[in-house]
Order: structure tokens, then sequence, then C-alpha cells
């Protein structure tokens, strides 16, 4: 089983990194503020305005230590990563299956009745730990988008092509986010609607900070198994986009980030004061807002579960490394179809 590697996270502005033996050192204002073993270390997350050296960012790529940089609000910007690796074979397979509607169909009805099924898990342990204190309004509500998120997921895997496919995970994501307000138990905190580029309030803020480090984690674990992250099966392609990381992460939203958002919000380990609210109506997290999502974002990480294919337990943040495991040998033809994961 592939080791579970850390993630260097730097948020400080001016910070300036550079490689010392085999270790990566963070230096702020000419003074180390840390040191990290390259050996434990998968990637390198800039929030920043940092600066790397070059001889780091050469033993990076050599030692196969991806770097991305991200805005302040967690958006993609940038990725730097030495030769790509993998079998030319398993690629020019991957790509026929995304170009043939046949052979995407099936991987692509996995993916989306798995995200409706974790979905619809994540209620479950909402309506288990709250259901007896819920007026009969809120509890009536969450029963039907409970019912909605069934039929979305039974009905995705006998969607005819996909669009109808999308028009059922279209409908799941309804389901779901009509019910999300009732997820969060913290009165200093509220959800209308899912908003992004930019979030509109504080949820939304720590939601599209987990998702953007959910879709890096994604796209690093395709690397390492030789796909091709552009090229999906059930997002479109589209200049820039990485299709594919963005199809494995839809089973790990509910599980992982959404999971994590409700504990900082409902544990109100989150306050007001972790936010700041722009003149334009963007709603961003502050320098220490964000420092604690990701020390959670890690500590979800690290919690083990028992993965039901390979019958053994592990971290969740190796799942999306288990799942592009699983896909590749799917496109290699060692497994008849894609055994996405399904939260018990």
């Amino acid at each position: 089983m592939k080791k579970l590697l850390n993630t260097l996270y730097v948020t400080s502005e001016g910070a300036a990194l550079r490689k010392d033996g085999q270790n990566v050192v963070v230096a702020i204002d000419g003074h180390d503020r840390g040191r990290a073993p390259a050996h434990l270390l998968g990637q390198i997350v800039c929030f920043a305005q940092a600066t790397i050296s070059p001889p780091l960012m050469a033993f990076c790529a050599e030692s196969g230590i991806s770097i991305a940089y991200l805005s302040t609000t967690g958006r993609f910007l940038a990725r730097v990563e030495g030769p790509q690796s993998g079998n030319v074979l398993l690629r020019r397979a991957q790509h026929k299956a995304s170009d043939s509607p046949a052979l995407a169909l099936p991987v692509a009805q996995s993916v989306v009745a798995a995200k409706a099924a974790n979905q619809r898990g994540l209620l479950r342990r909402v309506l288990r730990d709250y259901g007896k204190t819920m007026d009969p309004a809120p509890f009536a509500l969450l029963d039907t988008c409970e019912r909605r998120l069934s039929d979305a997921a039974r009905l995705a895997l006998d969607a005819p092509d996909l669009e109808t496919l999308r028009g059922q995970e279209g409908e799941a994501a309804n389901a779901y986010f009509t019910a999300f307000p009732q997820f969060i138990r913290n009165p200093g905190f509220s959800f209308a609607n899912r908003s992004r580029r930019p979030p509109l309030d504080p949820v939304n803020a720590v939601l599209s900070l987990l998702y953007a480090l959910l879709a890096q984690d994604c796209r690093a674990a395709c690397e390492t198994h030789g796909l091709d992250p552009q090229m999906g099966f059930l997002h479109r392609d589209r200049p820039g986009r990485m299709s594919l990381a963005l199809d494995l992460m839809e089973e790990f939203r509910a599980p992982l980030a959404d999971r994590t958002c409700l504990t900082l919000l409902n544990r109100r380990q989150l306050s007001a004061g972790d936010f700041r609210f722009e003149e334009t109506g963007a709603v961003l997290l502050s320098d220490d807002g964000r420092e604690t999502v990701l020390k959670a974002w890690q500590e979800r990480k690290r919690e083990t579960v028992r993965h039901p294919f390979f019958e053994e337990t592990a971290p969740l943040g190796l799942f999306p490394q288990m799942q592009a495991q699983l896909l590749a040998r799917h496109l290699r033809g060692e497994l008849d179809g894609y055994p996405a994961w399904i939260w018990r």
C-alpha cells in the first residue's frame, strides 16, 4: 500500500522556500520557521506570494513532489511538476474510453451513483444525530431529500446516455443542497445556496477551499497511477480543466470536504472573526481561519476507514489513490467495471 505522504501548506506572505540537504526549509523575513524532510512530502501548496528557489524546484521535480499555487481563496492558479510518468498504453486506453460514449458511460454512472449515495450517507448521519430534536418541517424536508438522493443514485445506474446522467447528477445536487442548511447546527452560520468565484458567505468560503484541496489530491492520485488528469468521463473536456480529477473527487465531496466543513462549523472551531467580508460581496477566509481549515483537513485525511474492495483499513487521505488505482486497473482490462467508493 502506498504511504500517505504529507502536504506542506505555505500560507505566510513573503515566505521563501529552499533546499537544505534532503529537507525543505521555509524562511520568513530571513529567519527559518519550518523544516520538513522531503521523503515525507507528496506536494507543496502555496496560498501566498511565496518564492521557491530553483534548486528546490528541480529537487521536487526529480523527487516526484508537485508544487501547486492557489489564490488566497483556494482557486487553482498553476502547478509545477516533473516529467510525465505512467504507461503510455494506459493513457491510450483512457483516451479511447473517454472518446467512446459506450465505454465512458459505465464509469460515469458509477461516479454519479456513488456521489449521490455518499451525499445520502451524510444526510442520514444528520438524521441519526439530530432527527429526534428537529421540528416536523425540517425533518420532513430531510426525509424528502433523502428519497430524492436514493432515486438519483438508482436512476444514475440506468441512465441511457451521458446527458441524462448529468441531469440525474443535477437533481441529486439540488436535493443535497436543499437539505444542507439543516446540517449546520451552529446558529452563527447560515447557508442559502452554493456560490463560488467568489463565495458569498462563510460556509461557501470554507467549501470552496476544501474542494480546491480535494481536487489537488485527486489530480495527484491520477498522475501517480499514470492517468491523464485532463481526460475525464463525466466532466466535459475543456482547455485547462482537469476533468478526470474532477470526476474522481465527486465520490469524496460529502465524506471528506463537506464533513470537514460541518465539523468545523458545528464544533464552533470557526467564528465570524475568521472571515473577511469584502465590499464586492465576496467572503474570504482570514489567515487564521484558513490555517484552522487546513489543520482540520489534514486531521480528517488521517482518519482510518475500511476500504470495501481492498478489504483493508487505510487513512481516508489515501482513498483517492486507491480509487485511481482501481480506475487504472479497469482501463487496462483487469476489472470488468470501475468500483466507485461508497461511504459506509
